[in-house]
Order: structure tokens, then C-alpha cells, then sequence
């Protein structure tokens, strides 16, 4: 059984650095001092837009981690809004987001949910048994799949960017110094979103679908500002 309190995620660092410090960054967080010292020559600062709100959500969650109860809140998401009502096991600082991973009780299975897509978060006066987490549903990678294939062509000047989003090998480079992309998406709108941030530096090669969508995007925005 995982421990219930923790805060998970954290441990990346302990995979770049021989000195465990994912204990010393759960006891140090409380919202209020949002950089974290980890030793003489490291800080993690953790501080956000959302910071405020994001404290007391950790709190609370943590409270009701710890009394084993029911938590509601109201959740949106890609196809609307609905209110929510979990089991809550892990609080979990990944993928550069805060989650909490709970037991959905209308779902009946484990979900992540973002703590800045939640609100009005309240502790119930419900509370439940802890129930084994199946070890293939802390895989927090499996959570997000790779559904939607790319292949996208960048402009030279964008090579910083894409290392900096995806590492040194995420690309290819032609003769002529432009940047050849193949990646999967886990949302399409997210992928569209993030390859009209490149304005005219990037060409959707593949597939067609996302190449048409771009293409009336632009169209549709053109207009807009004619």
C-alpha cells in the first residue's frame, strides 16, 4: 500500500542528484515560502499565478489524505464543467502541474485531476476505507497517451525551443537547416494550440486533419483583423 500522505513526483529530482531531497520539499511546502533550497547551490521555486489558491488546495487535500475522507469539488475540463467526488490518495507535482490523484466514486477508477482546474474543493464528512491502488495506475505517464501523430517541418530559428520543450533529439535536421518533428499528441486542440504559437515558423506535413484545421484557423483569424 503506497503511503497516503505523500507527494509524489518530487522524486525527479532524486534522479539527478545522489542526496534524497522529495521528504525535505513536502515538509518544506506549505504555500507560503514557495522557493525551496535544497542545498548550497540548488532552489526550486514552486511559486505560480495560482499560488494562493494552490496552498490551501494542498492543504486541505493533505488534511483529507490524512483523515481518510471524502473530498468534492467542482471540476472543469475539455468537455464542460461537472461537480467531482474522490477518494483522495497522492498529491502529485508532475508534468511542471499539480494533481491529486484520487478514487472517482462515479467513475469507479483512479483519476488524476489538475488542482488548477478545480474549486470550490471542500472536505466531506464522509469517510472511506483506503483501497489498494493497482500499481499499473501510479504509472502517471499512462494517464496521458500519445494518440495523435505529427509530422511538422520548423524553421531553423526555432531549434532552441523545440530542445528546450522536447531535448536535443526530438528533431532531424534537413540540408538546408530546417527541423523535421515527429511526435504523438495526447489532445489535439493542445497540439494546435501550441503549433499556431510558432506562427509562420512551422508547416503541418501530416496528417491532413491538422493541416486543414490550421489552415481555416488562419483563414478565420485573417478575416477577423482584414
Amino acid at each position: 500500500m503506497l503511503e497516503y500522505a505523500s507527494f509524489t513526483g518530487l522524486k525527479s529530482l532524486d534522479s539527478v542528484s545522489h542526496t534524497s531531497h522529495a521528504d525535505k520539499l513536502a515538509r518544506k511546502f506549505t504555500g507560503k515560502d514557495s522557493v525551496i533550497p535544497v542545498s548550497n547551490n540548488i532552489l526550486i521555486d514552486l511559486s505560480s499565478y495560482y499560488k494562493d489558491s494552490l496552498a490551501t488546495k494542498i492543504e486541505l487535500l493533505k488534511k483529507a489524505i490524512n483523515l481518510k475522507r471524502l473530498v468534492s469539488f467542482h471540476y472543469y475540463y475539455k468537455k464542460g464543467e461537472a461537480d467531482k467526488l474522490i477518494e483522495p490518495y497522492l498529491i502529485v507535482f508532475k508534468w511542471s502541474s499539480w494533481y491529486i490523484f484520487g478514487y472517482c466514486t462515479e467513475r469507479q477508477d483512479f483519476r488524476m485531476y489538475k488542482l488548477n482546474r478545480l474549486w470550490n474543493l471542500q472536505i466531506t464528512e464522509t469517510e472511506f476505507i483506503p483501497r489498494e491502488i493497482p500499481e499499473q495506475s501510479t504509472n502517471f505517464d499512462s494517464h496521458i497517451s500519445d494518440d495523435y501523430m505529427i509530422t511538422v517541418v520548423f524553421d531553423r530559428s526555432e531549434k532552441y525551443r523545440l530542445i528546450e520543450e522536447y531535448g536535443i533529439g526530438c528533431f532531424t535536421e534537413t540540408e538546408d537547416g530546417r527541423l523535421i518533428f515527429r511526435r504523438g499528441f495526447t489532445d489535439i486542440d493542445v497540439m494546435i494550440s501550441w503549433l499556431l504559437s510558432f506562427g509562420d515558423k512551422v508547416e503541418v506535413i501530416e496528417p491532413m486533419e491538422i493541416r486543414d484545421r490550421i489552415r481555416n484557423i488562419s483563414e478565420n483569424m485573417l478575416n477577423k483583423y482584414k
